[in-house]
């Protein structure tokens, strides 16, 4: 199998521009997921925000999550456990407005380092979106107005720690899933590995690589591309040493975003009889209904939606 697809940004702002964006738009459409290297986030920040996310699990997280495995008996697990994940987490978020202040564990160095690398990744996510709006042929900027709803996107980041798991084979670290939002950036450990994706029908590791920012493209890039990029189901496997840490930030339309297939790539197709494959739908909605069938396949979640379809009158997105 093809290596993994690692995009060096530096690349994309240079000589070996062609070759990148075409690295790019192979990535995009047919894995789902890449990493990016070179991507303008300072290798100091990220180291200490590994390591101070390190510190709040070992003093605030850990103790809690060994209650719980004691509360469900798990370390004694004998048979397949299908309605649970083996990860400790909790959830920050960034816009429209920011939950920081609300959390009483987080001390302030940390909250500090989470802003500052919370802004950045915003601005990651935002200049990848023009790159793939280059690609796709979409005007610069499409893929920022079709999230920004009124109030602009929500990002949120999602803290997570697999611990070491006795029964690695019975319990999964995270079930195998594909992600409801727009774009997904991970800030995976690079010593403890266990995330996967679903290619051609196999497993594929997601190599931990340093300093490196993950990429996956969730089902709302889906809709809107009219389903040339797809949303790719992936999962973490428990390891039976080692904590893994996985900080997986969240670029999501905003809740009142009215989500559906750019007309531009609706035009393109050669099929004018399949013209629309995808529903038109508010994110808010389609959260509803991710919410219990997260753990599902895709495709019957977008049936719903195009079940639930009313007639809506939309011209182009408005501009901000």
């Amino acid at each position: 199998m093809e290596a993994f697809p690692v995009i060096n940004m530096e690349m994309l702002n240079g000589e070996g521009r062609e070759a990148a964006m075409e690295k790019l738009r192979n990535a995009c459409e047919n894995w789902g997921f890449f990493e990016v290297v070179n991507h303008g986030i300072s290798h100091e920040l990220m180291d200490s925000v590994e390591r101070l996310t390190k510190e709040h699990y070992k003093k605030f997280m850990e103790q809690r999550f060994k209650e719980m495995v004691a509360s469900k008996g798990l370390e004694v697990v004998q048979s397949e456990i299908n309605d649970l994940d083996w990860e400790s987490t909790f959830f920050l978020r960034h816009l429209p407005s920011s939950n920081l202040s609300e959390l009483p564990d987080l001390e302030d160095d940390y909250k500090k380092a989470m802003k500052e690398f919370a802004e950045d990744l915003e601005k990651l996510a935002e200049q990848l979106l023009d790159y793939l709006c280059e690609n796709l042929g979409l005007e610069k900027g499409y893929l920022k107005k079709a999230f920004y709803g009124s109030k602009g996107p929500t990002f949120g980041t999602k803290v997570s720690n697999y611990p070491p798991c006795p029964r690695p084979e019975l319990i999964k670290g995270l079930r195998a899933h594909t992600d409801a939002g727009g774009i997904i950036l991970l800030f995976q450990d690079d010593k403890v590995s266990g995330l996967q994706l679903l290619k051609d029908g196999q497993w594929v590791d997601v190599p931990p690589l340093k300093h490196s920012i993950v990429i996956n493209i969730g089902d709302q890039l889906e809709v809107i591309t009219n389903g040339k990029y797809k949303s790719v189901m992936h999962r973490v496997i428990a390891q039976t040493d080692g904590n893994r840490m996985s900080i997986a930030s969240f670029y999501n339309p905003g809740s009142d975003a009215v989500i559906y297939p750019a007309p531009a790539l609706v035009e393109k197709e050669a099929d004018h009889e399949q013209k629309q494959v995808y529903p038109k739908f508010v994110f808010e909605d389609y959260m509803k209904l991710y919410a219990g069938l997260k753990f599902q396949a895709k495709e019957p979640r977008f049936e719903a939606m195009k079940a639930m379809e009313t007639p809506l009158n939309l011209g182009p997105i408005a501009t901000v």
